[in-house]
């Protein structure tokens, strides 16, 4: 259950709290499509700034301050700059990036799960949960949370040298970026088990007991992704990656101090990791 965040709370906190209405000062996240609309100065507008008559739905609360989202049918009905979620999380800061990433999961959730799919009656929102239920067969749906982990795998330095750390090129998505191993957790297996499944089906190397570092809501991959993050050891120091090459078009181990210019970006848990890596080195 999601309840009204607690008096006083700073950063994010989610809710489905519609005891009572959106006012002029709370923040408003209109959404269209894969984008939201930030104002002039770049930052969430305020329900007041806005057109009456949008179907506003409860995300929680920004330092405290209740935040609401609403489907946009037509973009250019609004004033402002229309954004997807990596360039909001670029410019913006965390908390900022969090809400926007609730806004597009919440609303993409909401409309692309209006009807049971169980007896196909019109679902109903649950009061006071981010929830929908039937109100003939009962069936309760949640937003969906795809999980996935990523892994900061390295070994010793070659010769008394710094430690390596692999990195690799996918063959999807931002191809040029070098980044490291991931991928989503199944149903039935626990997170350090993905690790170890994801590092085998993609690198074809074994790796020790990984160690939890950080998680962080990403929108990028699709509404409703979290990422968990991973240090690990690979077990024999020698080995060397092998590719799957439908996941894949490069691997290597790269010195901790000689990495490549061409990282995951600052805001990303991958770069994160990366960057810890690298500074655990250094000590």
């Amino acid at each position: 259950m999601t309840a009204a965040a607690p008096a006083g709370r700073g950063g994010f906190v989610p809710g489905a709290d519609r005891s009572r209405p959106p006012t002029p000062d709370d923040l408003a996240l209109p959404v269209a499509g894969r984008t939201l609309l930030t104002g002039p100065d770049g930052h969430f507008p305020r329900i007041g700034e806005l057109p009456a008559g949008l179907d506003w739905v409860p995300l929680g609360t920004l330092d405290g301050v209740p935040a609401w989202a609403a489907e946009v049918a037509d973009a250019e009905a609004l004033p402002g700059r229309w954004r997807d979620w990596r360039g909001i999380a670029t410019e913006l800061p965390e908390p900022l990036a969090t809400l926007a990433g609730r806004a597009l999961a919440v609303i993409t959730w909401r409309r692309t799960h209006r009807w049971c799919g169980a007896c196909r009656a019109e679902l109903t929102d649950v009061p006071g949960e981010t929830a929908r239920r039937c109100p003939d067969c009962g069936l309760t749906l949640f937003v969906p949370l795809s999980v996935a982990v990523l892994v900061a795998l390295t070994r010793p330095g070659r010769a008394g040298g710094p430690d390596e750390l692999l990195l690799v090129r996918h063959a999807y998505g931002p191809t040029q970026l070098w980044a490291l191993v991931a991928g989503f957790v199944e149903a039935g297996e626990s997170l350090e088990a993905a690790a170890h499944r994801e590092i085998g089906e993609e690198v074809g190397l074994a790796i020790g007991r990984p160690a939890y570092v950080d998680s962080q809501p990403w929108a990028v991959s699709g509404p409703g992704t979290l990422l968990a993050g991973f240090t690990a050891t690979v077990t024999d120091p020698d080995a060397e990656p092998v590719i799957d090459p439908t996941e894949l078009t490069e691997a290597r181990w790269f010195p901790v101090d000689a990495l490549p210019a061409e990282l995951p970006p600052a805001y990303s848990i991958s770069r994160w990791l990366i960057d810890r890596v690298a500074a655990h080195a250094r000590r």
